[in-house]
Protein backbone atom coordinates (compact mmCIF):
# COMPACT_ATOMS: atom_id res chain seq x y z
CA UNK A 1 0.00 0.00 0.00
CA UNK A 2 1.45 3.37 -1.04
CA UNK A 3 1.86 5.87 1.82
CA UNK A 4 1.04 9.50 1.11
CA UNK A 5 1.37 12.59 3.25
CA UNK A 6 -0.90 15.56 2.60
CA UNK A 7 0.22 18.91 4.00
CA UNK A 8 -2.76 21.08 4.91
CA UNK A 9 -6.04 20.53 6.73
CA UNK A 10 -8.09 22.91 4.62
CA UNK A 11 -10.74 21.77 2.17
CA UNK A 12 -8.28 21.08 -0.69
CA UNK A 13 -5.95 18.98 1.43
CA UNK A 14 -8.80 17.06 3.02
CA UNK A 15 -10.60 16.45 -0.27
CA UNK A 16 -7.34 15.20 -1.76
CA UNK A 17 -6.65 12.95 1.22
CA UNK A 18 -10.19 11.58 0.97
CA UNK A 19 -9.77 10.78 -2.72
CA UNK A 20 -6.39 9.12 -2.21
CA UNK A 21 -7.69 7.04 0.69
CA UNK A 22 -10.66 5.91 -1.40
CA UNK A 23 -8.18 4.62 -3.98
CA UNK A 24 -6.36 2.47 -1.45
CA UNK A 25 -3.53 4.71 -0.30
CA UNK A 26 -2.44 4.97 3.33
CA UNK A 27 -2.93 8.69 3.94
CA UNK A 28 -1.75 11.04 6.67
CA UNK A 29 -2.92 14.67 6.79
CA UNK A 30 -0.49 17.12 8.43
CA UNK A 31 -2.12 20.31 9.76
CA UNK A 32 -0.19 22.89 11.76
CA UNK A 33 -3.24 24.32 13.58
CA UNK A 34 -5.17 22.65 16.39
CA UNK A 35 -8.31 22.51 14.24
CA UNK A 36 -9.30 21.92 10.63
CA UNK A 37 -10.35 24.60 8.11
CA UNK A 38 -8.74 27.32 10.26
CA UNK A 39 -7.84 29.73 7.48
CA UNK A 40 -9.18 30.21 3.94
CA UNK A 41 -11.70 27.35 4.15
CA UNK A 42 -13.22 28.74 7.32
CA UNK A 43 -13.12 32.38 6.29
CA UNK A 44 -14.55 32.55 2.77
CA UNK A 45 -17.92 33.67 1.45
CA UNK A 46 -19.48 30.19 1.45
CA UNK A 47 -20.50 30.32 -2.23
CA UNK A 48 -20.61 27.26 -4.47
CA UNK A 49 -19.80 28.89 -7.80
CA UNK A 50 -21.46 27.77 -11.01
CA UNK A 51 -18.51 28.64 -13.28
CA UNK A 52 -19.49 31.97 -14.82
CA UNK A 53 -16.24 33.89 -14.98
CA UNK A 54 -13.50 31.48 -15.92
CA UNK A 55 -11.76 31.21 -19.28
CA UNK A 56 -13.19 28.21 -21.14
CA UNK A 57 -10.72 25.33 -21.12
CA UNK A 58 -8.85 26.59 -18.05
CA UNK A 59 -8.41 24.42 -14.97
CA UNK A 60 -10.71 26.79 -13.09
CA UNK A 61 -13.47 26.35 -15.66
CA UNK A 62 -13.25 22.58 -16.04
CA UNK A 63 -12.69 21.76 -12.37
CA UNK A 64 -15.31 24.23 -11.13
CA UNK A 65 -18.02 22.81 -13.38
CA UNK A 66 -17.25 19.23 -12.38
CA UNK A 67 -16.55 20.18 -8.78
CA UNK A 68 -19.82 21.99 -8.17
CA UNK A 69 -21.84 18.98 -9.31
CA UNK A 70 -19.77 16.65 -7.11
CA UNK A 71 -20.13 19.05 -4.18
CA UNK A 72 -23.90 19.26 -4.62
CA UNK A 73 -24.20 15.46 -4.65
CA UNK A 74 -21.94 15.14 -1.62
CA UNK A 75 -23.86 17.68 0.45
CA UNK A 76 -27.17 16.05 -0.38
CA UNK A 77 -25.81 12.61 0.53
CA UNK A 78 -24.35 13.83 3.83
CA UNK A 79 -27.24 16.08 4.82
CA UNK A 80 -25.11 19.23 4.65
CA UNK A 81 -26.58 22.63 3.66
CA UNK A 82 -26.61 23.29 -0.08
CA UNK A 83 -29.00 26.11 -0.93
CA UNK A 84 -29.41 27.21 -4.55
CA UNK A 85 -30.33 30.82 -3.78
CA UNK A 86 -29.06 32.08 -7.14
CA UNK A 87 -26.80 34.97 -8.11
CA UNK A 88 -27.18 38.11 -10.20
CA UNK A 89 -24.13 39.78 -11.73
CA UNK A 90 -25.18 43.40 -12.15
CA UNK A 91 -24.06 45.99 -14.70
CA UNK A 92 -24.60 49.33 -12.97
CA UNK A 93 -24.21 51.43 -16.12
CA UNK A 94 -23.89 51.03 -19.89
CA UNK A 95 -20.09 50.93 -19.71
CA UNK A 96 -20.25 47.57 -17.91
CA UNK A 97 -22.65 45.84 -20.30
CA UNK A 98 -20.01 44.65 -22.78
CA UNK A 99 -18.03 43.05 -19.95
CA UNK A 100 -21.20 41.41 -18.68
CA UNK A 101 -21.81 40.01 -22.17
CA UNK A 102 -18.31 38.52 -22.08
CA UNK A 103 -19.15 36.82 -18.77
CA UNK A 104 -22.30 35.46 -20.41
CA UNK A 105 -20.23 34.13 -23.33
CA UNK A 106 -17.79 32.39 -20.98
CA UNK A 107 -20.56 30.97 -18.82
CA UNK A 108 -22.36 29.50 -21.83
CA UNK A 109 -19.10 28.03 -23.13
CA UNK A 110 -18.52 26.48 -19.70
CA UNK A 111 -21.96 24.88 -19.70
CA UNK A 112 -23.42 26.86 -16.78
CA UNK A 113 -27.10 25.87 -16.57
CA UNK A 114 -30.16 28.09 -16.40
CA UNK A 115 -28.56 31.42 -17.32
CA UNK A 116 -30.88 34.37 -18.00
CA UNK A 117 -30.12 37.87 -19.26
CA UNK A 118 -32.19 40.39 -17.29
CA UNK A 119 -33.29 43.91 -18.08
CA UNK A 120 -33.92 46.29 -15.15
CA UNK A 121 -37.46 44.98 -14.69
CA UNK A 122 -36.26 41.39 -14.69
CA UNK A 123 -33.55 42.25 -12.17
CA UNK A 124 -36.25 43.75 -9.96
CA UNK A 125 -38.20 40.51 -10.03
CA UNK A 126 -35.18 38.49 -8.84
CA UNK A 127 -33.69 41.07 -6.45
CA UNK A 128 -36.27 43.78 -5.73
CA UNK A 129 -33.81 46.12 -3.99
CA UNK A 130 -30.97 45.84 -6.55
CA UNK A 131 -30.35 48.48 -9.23
CA UNK A 132 -28.67 48.17 -12.62
CA UNK A 133 -29.13 48.54 -16.35
CA UNK A 134 -28.74 44.78 -16.95
CA UNK A 135 -27.88 41.61 -15.08
CA UNK A 136 -26.95 38.00 -15.65
CA UNK A 137 -28.90 35.55 -13.46
CA UNK A 138 -27.38 32.21 -12.44
CA UNK A 139 -30.16 30.41 -10.55
CA UNK A 140 -28.02 27.35 -9.74
CA UNK A 141 -25.34 29.26 -7.81
CA UNK A 142 -25.54 28.03 -4.22
CA UNK A 143 -24.38 28.67 -0.68
CA UNK A 144 -22.83 26.01 1.55
CA UNK A 145 -21.04 25.55 4.88
CA UNK A 146 -17.47 24.82 3.75
CA UNK A 147 -16.04 24.19 7.23
CA UNK A 148 -18.73 21.53 7.75
CA UNK A 149 -17.86 20.01 4.37
CA UNK A 150 -14.17 19.95 5.33
CA UNK A 151 -14.94 18.20 8.60
CA UNK A 152 -17.01 15.62 6.74
CA UNK A 153 -14.07 15.02 4.38
CA UNK A 154 -11.85 14.44 7.43
CA UNK A 155 -14.35 11.92 8.77
CA UNK A 156 -14.19 10.10 5.43
CA UNK A 157 -10.39 10.02 5.62
CA UNK A 158 -10.36 8.43 9.06
CA UNK A 159 -13.18 6.04 8.15
CA UNK A 160 -11.01 4.81 5.27
CA UNK A 161 -8.09 4.13 7.64
CA UNK A 162 -6.27 7.44 7.20
CA UNK A 163 -4.87 9.69 9.90
CA UNK A 164 -5.33 13.41 10.56
CA UNK A 165 -2.56 14.96 12.66
CA UNK A 166 -3.33 18.37 14.17
CA UNK A 167 -0.64 20.64 15.57
CA UNK A 168 1.95 19.24 13.13
CA UNK A 169 3.86 22.05 11.40
CA UNK A 170 6.03 21.01 8.48
CA UNK A 171 9.49 22.54 8.91
CA UNK A 172 11.70 20.31 6.79
CA UNK A 173 11.24 18.08 3.75
CA UNK A 174 13.94 15.91 2.22
CA UNK A 175 14.16 12.86 0.01
CA UNK A 176 15.98 9.76 1.17
CA UNK A 177 16.11 6.31 -0.35
CA UNK A 178 13.18 6.95 -2.64
CA UNK A 179 10.98 8.27 0.17
CA UNK A 180 9.95 11.75 1.28
CA UNK A 181 10.93 12.51 4.88
CA UNK A 182 9.07 15.23 6.81
CA UNK A 183 10.56 16.80 9.96
CA UNK A 184 12.79 13.72 10.36
CA UNK A 185 9.71 12.10 11.93
CA UNK A 186 7.57 10.70 9.13
CA UNK A 187 8.44 9.11 5.80
CA UNK A 188 6.10 8.72 2.83
CA UNK A 189 6.22 7.32 -0.68
CA UNK A 190 4.53 10.49 -1.99
CA UNK A 191 3.74 13.95 -0.63
CA UNK A 192 1.06 16.47 -1.60
CA UNK A 193 1.46 20.11 -0.52
CA UNK A 194 -1.86 21.96 -0.05
CA UNK A 195 -0.55 24.58 2.37
CA UNK A 196 -2.74 27.57 1.41
CA UNK A 197 -1.29 30.79 2.79
CA UNK A 198 2.09 29.08 3.20
CA UNK A 199 2.02 27.07 -0.03
CA UNK A 200 5.08 28.77 -1.53
CA UNK A 201 7.13 28.31 1.63
CA UNK A 202 6.33 24.61 1.98
CA UNK A 203 6.86 24.09 -1.76
CA UNK A 204 10.33 25.63 -1.43
CA UNK A 205 11.07 23.25 1.46
CA UNK A 206 10.29 20.47 -1.00
CA UNK A 207 12.72 21.89 -3.55
CA UNK A 208 10.25 23.72 -5.77
CA UNK A 209 10.89 27.07 -7.48
CA UNK A 210 10.50 30.35 -5.59
CA UNK A 211 7.83 31.44 -8.08
CA UNK A 212 5.04 32.08 -7.78
CA UNK A 213 5.18 33.66 -4.33
CA UNK A 214 2.17 34.19 -2.09
CA UNK A 215 1.15 37.79 -1.40
CA UNK A 216 -1.57 37.90 1.28
CA UNK A 217 -4.59 40.15 0.71
CA UNK A 218 -7.03 40.67 3.54
CA UNK A 219 -10.68 40.66 2.55
CA UNK A 220 -12.72 42.72 4.99
CA UNK A 221 -16.44 42.09 5.34
CA UNK A 222 -19.39 43.84 6.87
CA UNK A 223 -22.66 42.15 7.74
CA UNK A 224 -26.20 43.48 7.38
CA UNK A 225 -27.97 44.00 10.66
CA UNK A 226 -30.75 41.37 11.04
CA UNK A 227 -33.62 43.77 10.40
CA UNK A 228 -32.14 44.69 6.99
CA UNK A 229 -31.32 41.25 5.56
CA UNK A 230 -34.53 41.45 3.51
CA UNK A 231 -32.65 43.77 1.14
CA UNK A 232 -30.93 40.74 -0.41
CA UNK A 233 -32.62 37.51 -1.45
CA UNK A 234 -29.59 35.63 -2.75
CA UNK A 235 -26.26 36.85 -4.12
CA UNK A 236 -25.64 40.23 -5.77
CA UNK A 237 -22.27 40.56 -7.53
CA UNK A 238 -20.56 43.28 -9.57
CA UNK A 239 -19.15 42.91 -13.05
CA UNK A 240 -15.51 42.15 -12.16
CA UNK A 241 -12.56 44.16 -13.39
CA UNK A 242 -10.77 41.84 -15.86
CA UNK A 243 -7.39 43.10 -14.63
CA UNK A 244 -7.84 41.43 -11.26
CA UNK A 245 -8.87 37.98 -9.99
CA UNK A 246 -10.81 39.66 -7.15
CA UNK A 247 -14.56 40.00 -7.64
CA UNK A 248 -15.08 43.29 -5.78
CA UNK A 249 -17.61 44.19 -3.09
CA UNK A 250 -20.74 42.04 -3.27
CA UNK A 251 -23.68 40.80 -1.20
CA UNK A 252 -23.68 37.18 -0.04
CA UNK A 253 -26.47 35.42 1.82
CA UNK A 254 -25.16 32.84 4.28
CA UNK A 255 -26.62 29.46 5.19
CA UNK A 256 -27.55 30.84 8.64
CA UNK A 257 -29.72 33.54 7.02
CA UNK A 258 -27.32 36.44 7.47
CA UNK A 259 -25.97 38.60 4.65
CA UNK A 260 -22.32 39.56 4.30
CA UNK A 261 -21.14 42.55 2.29
CA UNK A 262 -17.63 42.57 0.87
CA UNK A 263 -14.84 41.86 0.65
CA UNK A 264 -12.43 44.53 -0.37
CA UNK A 265 -8.80 43.54 -0.98
CA UNK A 266 -6.03 45.22 1.01
CA UNK A 267 -2.47 44.06 1.50
CA UNK A 268 -2.23 42.07 4.73
CA UNK A 269 0.77 42.71 6.98
CA UNK A 270 0.87 39.06 8.03
CA UNK A 271 0.12 35.82 6.23
CA UNK A 272 -2.56 35.21 8.85
CA UNK A 273 -3.34 38.88 9.42
CA UNK A 274 -7.09 38.89 9.94
CA UNK A 275 -7.10 42.15 11.89
CA UNK A 276 -5.77 45.51 10.76
CA UNK A 277 -3.37 45.59 13.69
CA UNK A 278 -1.89 42.18 12.90
CA UNK A 279 1.73 42.68 11.89
CA UNK A 280 4.47 40.14 11.34
CA UNK A 281 7.65 41.91 10.14
CA UNK A 282 9.09 38.74 8.59
CA UNK A 283 5.98 38.36 6.42
CA UNK A 284 6.09 42.02 5.37
CA UNK A 285 9.75 41.77 4.46
CA UNK A 286 9.16 38.62 2.44
CA UNK A 287 6.41 40.39 0.49
CA UNK A 288 8.42 43.56 -0.11
CA UNK A 289 11.51 41.77 -1.34
CA UNK A 290 9.57 39.69 -3.87
CA UNK A 291 10.22 41.32 -7.29
CA UNK A 292 6.75 40.40 -8.46
CA UNK A 293 5.14 42.37 -5.65
CA UNK A 294 7.19 45.48 -6.41
CA UNK A 295 6.18 45.33 -10.06
CA UNK A 296 2.56 44.71 -9.06
CA UNK A 297 2.60 47.71 -6.71
CA UNK A 298 4.07 50.05 -9.33
CA UNK A 299 1.46 48.98 -11.85
CA UNK A 300 -1.63 49.06 -9.63
CA UNK A 301 -0.91 51.44 -6.75
CA UNK A 302 -3.96 53.59 -7.49
CA UNK A 303 -6.28 50.61 -7.04
CA UNK A 304 -4.42 49.76 -3.85
CA UNK A 305 -4.99 53.24 -2.45
CA UNK A 306 -8.70 53.03 -3.30
CA UNK A 307 -9.01 49.70 -1.49
CA UNK A 308 -7.18 51.07 1.56
CA UNK A 309 -9.52 54.08 1.63
CA UNK A 310 -12.53 51.77 1.55
CA UNK A 311 -10.99 49.81 4.40
CA UNK A 312 -10.36 52.88 6.55
CA UNK A 313 -13.61 54.74 5.84
CA UNK A 314 -16.82 52.80 6.44
CA UNK A 315 -18.85 55.37 4.54
CA UNK A 316 -16.76 54.81 1.40
CA UNK A 317 -17.28 51.05 1.67
CA UNK A 318 -21.02 51.60 2.13
CA UNK A 319 -21.17 53.94 -0.86
CA UNK A 320 -19.65 51.27 -3.10
CA UNK A 321 -22.17 48.71 -1.85
CA UNK A 322 -25.02 51.23 -2.19
CA UNK A 323 -24.35 51.47 -5.92
CA UNK A 324 -25.91 47.99 -6.16
CA UNK A 325 -28.54 48.29 -3.42
CA UNK A 326 -29.59 51.97 -3.17
CA UNK A 327 -31.67 51.44 -0.01
CA UNK A 328 -28.56 50.44 1.93
CA UNK A 329 -27.58 52.78 4.77
CA UNK A 330 -24.18 53.00 6.40
CA UNK A 331 -25.80 52.15 9.73
CA UNK A 332 -27.03 48.85 8.22
CA UNK A 333 -23.48 47.50 8.25
CA UNK A 334 -21.66 45.97 11.21
CA UNK A 335 -18.15 44.44 11.11
CA UNK A 336 -17.84 40.75 10.22
CA UNK A 337 -14.83 38.39 10.35
CA UNK A 338 -12.19 38.99 7.70
CA UNK A 339 -10.36 36.48 5.56
CA UNK A 340 -6.94 36.45 3.92
CA UNK A 341 -6.55 35.35 0.30
CA UNK A 342 -3.36 33.51 -0.63
CA UNK A 343 -2.76 35.27 -3.94
CA UNK A 344 0.09 33.87 -6.01
CA UNK A 345 2.15 36.49 -7.88
CA UNK A 346 4.63 35.72 -10.66
CA UNK A 347 8.03 37.48 -10.86
CA UNK A 348 6.74 39.82 -13.60
CA UNK A 349 4.06 41.15 -11.25
CA UNK A 350 1.20 39.17 -12.78
CA UNK A 351 -1.54 37.99 -10.45
CA UNK A 352 -1.85 34.25 -11.10
CA UNK A 353 -5.46 33.63 -12.03
CA UNK A 354 -5.79 29.94 -12.85
CA UNK A 355 -5.13 27.05 -10.49
CA UNK A 356 -1.45 26.15 -10.60
CA UNK A 357 -0.34 22.68 -9.60
CA UNK A 358 3.23 21.46 -9.99
CA UNK A 359 5.15 18.23 -9.51
CA UNK A 360 8.69 17.32 -8.48
CA UNK A 361 8.97 13.57 -8.74
CA UNK A 362 7.01 12.09 -5.83
CA UNK A 363 5.89 15.53 -4.58
CA UNK A 364 2.88 17.44 -5.93
CA UNK A 365 2.58 21.11 -4.97
CA UNK A 366 -0.56 23.22 -5.14
CA UNK A 367 0.88 26.69 -5.77
CA UNK A 368 -2.29 28.68 -6.46
CA UNK A 369 -5.81 27.65 -5.46
CA UNK A 370 -8.00 30.72 -4.85
CA UNK A 371 -11.75 30.88 -5.43
CA UNK A 372 -13.43 28.75 -6.74
CA UNK A 373 -11.11 26.20 -5.12
CA UNK A 374 -13.54 25.28 -2.34
CA UNK A 375 -16.30 24.74 -4.89
CA UNK A 376 -13.90 22.71 -7.03
CA UNK A 377 -12.32 20.77 -4.17
CA UNK A 378 -13.61 17.31 -5.08
CA UNK A 379 -12.62 17.77 -8.73
CA UNK A 380 -9.20 19.18 -7.75
CA UNK A 381 -8.79 16.09 -5.58
CA UNK A 382 -9.45 13.84 -8.57
CA UNK A 383 -6.95 15.81 -10.64
CA UNK A 384 -4.24 15.60 -7.97
CA UNK A 385 -4.87 11.94 -7.17
CA UNK A 386 -4.48 11.01 -10.83
CA UNK A 387 -1.06 12.68 -10.85
CA UNK A 388 0.09 11.27 -7.52
CA UNK A 389 -0.91 7.70 -8.39
CA UNK A 390 0.11 7.83 -12.05
CA UNK A 391 3.21 5.65 -11.57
Amino acid sequence: MVSIGVVGGGIIGLATARRLASRGARVTVLEKEDRLAAHQTGRNSGVAHAGLYYAPGSLKATLCRRGVELLREYCLERGLPYIECGKVVVARHAGEVSRLREIQRRALANGVPGLRWLDPAGLGEVEPHAAGVAALHSPRTAIVDFPAVARAFADDVTAAGGTVLLGFEVRRIRRSGGRVVVNEELAFDRLVVCAGLHSDRVARLAGDDPAPAIVPFRGEYYRLVPQRTHLVRGLIYPVPDPRYPFLGVHFTRRVDGGVDVGPNAVLALAREGYRRRDLRPADVWETLRWPGFRRLARRHWRTGVKEMYGSAVKGAFAAEARSFVPALRTADLVPAPAGVRAQAVDPDGSLVDDFRIGQLGPIVTVRNAPSPAATSSLAIAEHIADRVLAD
